[in-house]
């Protein structure tokens, strides 16, 4: 197994890559939150960085530590995308090999990758010899009729064996067709403990895992048997569950940031991109934070005047100091 001295980060906890919602804007309001959880980008692909026109690994430096999650699996183009993130600052890189959309296996890429393990390991050899930062792999349990814990073990065997030291595992496995991606992160049922039992067979490994999580009591409690949790759309849907996070998770002392210091940064930080003429709109930023509220007395108030404000061509940062005038902590 090759040695791989590149510098780590800690993903005893991270907020999964989503596509079209952990955005650069979402990113750096996750950010305010928590200092210590690791941010992914949502799924890039190879295409875009390379030929498309615009800006897709731009992101703010506040957002670090923040990981690339990349799509494709040409060894050539994933090494010259991986060299990219590099030069752009990301921390780490990260390859889809989860994702069971039919435009993602039409690309030949995603979890239909998991039956290609030996391409998988080269496109991991190729960025590893292009880049001095991580390369990791987000993977499912396995795929269709090719779900036995035997597939699993191989596939992180022949990709560990290149010097891939970090799995995120969705402890989910993926039908390529037949269910749509929302239903294949519900239908397939959970199967901790075939993560667990990876961490076992490859301890010299970190193994995360993926899938279902909702609460900070139930990442404790994996974070007994594996060594990173992943959370996504609990996130996404209750994201203020994030300030505790840098307590409960990583041990770091220090005030919690309360919703109204989240909401005037927030509020500054769309008045920025509004004025800087790159085209953002506060509804780009706000609807993220729909459900900062939640909880509260107010909460659905809030909601309804972000989502009927926030779109206006005139809405500023304003519109979230308005809409949190509703709501009473």
């Amino acid at each position: 197994m090759p040695e791989n001295t590149k510098k780590k980060l800690d993903h005893r906890f991270s907020v999964a890559p989503m596509l079209d919602w952990t955005d650069r804007h979402c990113r750096y309001f996750y950010r305010l939150m928590s200092q210590h959880t690791v941010l992914y980008t949502e799924m890039v692909t190879t295409g875009a960085i390379l030929f498309g026109k615009g800006d897709y690994l731009g992101y703010n430096d506040e957002e670090n530590p923040v990981v690339l999650q990349l799509g494709g699996s040409d060894p050539v183009a994933m090494a010259e995308c991986a060299k990219r993130a590099k030069d752009a600052g990301y921390d780490e890189i990260n390859i889809n090999v989860g994702c069971p959309s039919d435009r993602v296996q039409n690309g030949r890429f995603g979890a239909c990758l998991m039956a290609e393990p030996k391409l998988v390991a080269e496109c991991v050899e190729r960025m590893q010899e292009a880049v001095d930062v991580p390369v990791t792999v987000k993977s499912r349990i396995g795929i269709d009729d090719q779900d036995s814990y035997e597939f699993l073990h191989e596939f992180i065997k022949t990709v560990s064996e290149v010097g891939c030291q970090h799995f995120i595992v969705h402890a989910r496995k993926a039908w390529l067709s037949g269910l749509s991606p929302k239903q294949n992160r519900e239908v397939p049922p959970l199967d901790y403990q075939r993560v667990y039992q990876i961490k076992q067979d490859f301890q010299y490994l970190d193994i995360s895992i993926n899938g279902g999580i909702k609460t900070f009591e139930e990442t404790l409690d994996h974070l007994k048997h594996i060594d990173g949790v992943m959370i996504g759309r609990e996130i996404y849907q209750n994201p203020y569950m994030l300030a505790e996070a840098d307590h409960v998770i990583y041990h770091k002392e220090g005030p919690v940031i309360s919703r109204a210091e989240v909401i005037e940064k927030m509020a500054s930080y769309t008045d920025a991109h509004v004025a800087s003429g790159d085209k953002t709109k506060a509804s780009h930023v706000t609807r993220h934070m729909l459900g900062l509220c939640n909880g509260l007395a107010g909460a659905k108030q809030f909601r309804r005047y972000l989502s009927e404000h926030a779109g206006l061509a005139e809405s500023t940062g304003d519109v979230l100091r308005k809409a949190f005038e509703l709501v009473s902590e």
